[in-house]
């Protein structure tokens, strides 16, 4: 009976992120769920690459999983040469939760609305910055999708984190910012910076007094998401006893609540959805580094 032995779930991301904290919580509910112990492995590298060389090579028995996200399904068009295929190599199981981004700006910023920021932009091309974190993160291809959707021209400036991005923010050497919730929530909650527009296709539950890009005139939409995959050959009635599990333990109040706190929508999936979702992405992000002229690494 399916798991037998210890899980480990293994993470293209460092320790102490939200995306950690999330596996780390699941992880420990799908051990008292299903009677064994399931731990997090970190091995953080760019593209994921490590972490799915990781999973693609361990035995396809159900324990050796691997945390994939919106992130992988940009790798595939970023890099030149992929070293594995998330469709192909990989056996969805579940989402684990989704979120969206937030354009922010200081506190005091003269732009009051996302479309005064953008009438700024046509009024002079190249003169605005917009800080993100780390070139060909979600973060960054957002930037570029809101440029071409709104017609605006604007400088897209890359820093190597969070504190780096709201350091030029706070100091006005960057007009605006595009972040998650939980890198934002500390500088939101102090009254620092003001959210002007969430990227979701919907108002979160998170931030529902903000609203949407569509809201606000432009037709787009960004939803980031983290979800569960098995190497390939996994046997279905693993993938079908894991799935069964997480729809059980993301509909637990308790945990939704937690998640939600770190700015995750915890949302269980079919295998199916999951694989739709990541084509989907796949296809979309390719579009936009393509026509952002991002050069792949």
């Amino acid at each position: 009976m399916y798991p037998s032995r210890p899980v480990r779930i293994v993470l293209p991301f460092a320790a102490g992120g939200v995306a950690d904290i999330t596996a780390r919580l699941i992880a420990d509910r799908l051990g008292t769920k299903l009677g064994q112990r399931f731990y997090v492995e970190n091995q953080p590298g760019a593209g994921g690459i490590a972490a799915a060389r990781t999973v693609i090579s361990a035995p396809p028995d159900g324990t050796t999983l691997a945390l994939l996200s919106n992130g992988t399904a940009i790798s595939v068009s970023l890099f030149k040469k992929l070293p594995f295929d998330p469709i192909k190599d990989f056996v969805p199981i579940s989402t684990l939760g989704t979120f969206d981004f937030l354009f922010a700006v200081r506190a005091d910023s003269k732009f009051k609305t996302l479309d005064e920021f953008i009438k700024a932009a046509k009024q002079k091309p190249g003169a605005l910055n917009v800080g993100i974190i780390n070139a060909g993160s979600t973060q960054n291809l957002a930037a570029e999708l809101f440029k071409t959707a709104a017609g605006a021209d604007f400088m897209i400036v890359p820093y190597r984190g969070t504190p780096d991005v709201m350091v030029s923010l706070l100091q006005g050497s960057v007009d605006l910012t595009i972040d998650s919730y939980s890198a934002l929530k500390g500088n939101l909650a102090d009254g620092k910076i003001r959210a002007l527009a969430a990227t979701g296709p919907l108002r979160s539950k998170i931030t529902p007094d903000i609203a949407t890009l569509r809201e606000s005139g432009i037709e787009a939409s960004i939803e980031s998401w983290n979800g569960l995959f098995a190497p390939a050959g996994t046997p279905p009635a693993v993938i079908s006893a894991l799935n069964t599990a997480l729809q059980e333990i993301l509909a637990e109040p308790a945990l939704k609540k937690k998640l939600l706190e770190l700015g995750i929508d915890a949302k269980p999936s079919t295998p199916e959805q999951l694989a739709a979702r990541l084509r989907t992405d796949i296809d979309k992000w390719r579009v936009v580094i393509e026509q952002s002229g991002i050069e792949r690494q």
